[in-house]
């Protein structure tokens, strides 16, 4: 898979967790769910952090 569809269905994953997150009613599963979606935000931006350096370095 490229490194571009790799970010790209990483953030669908966040996309489906936050609608999850806005149609949860129970505010357990809410505070949850909203962890997991700072912790994917979180891992893509250091993914994407990491594959410019690795690109900048190349060239």
């Amino acid at each position: 898979m490229s490194t571009e569809g790799r970010f790209t269905e990483q953030e669908a994953r966040i996309a489906r967790y936050r609608l999850l997150e806005r149609e949860v009613t129970d505010p357990l599963a809410a505070c949850l769910l909203h962890d997991i979606i700072l912790e994917l935000e979180a891992d893509l931006q250091k993914d994407r952090e990491v594959t410019k350096r690795a690109l900048s370095a190349s060239t």
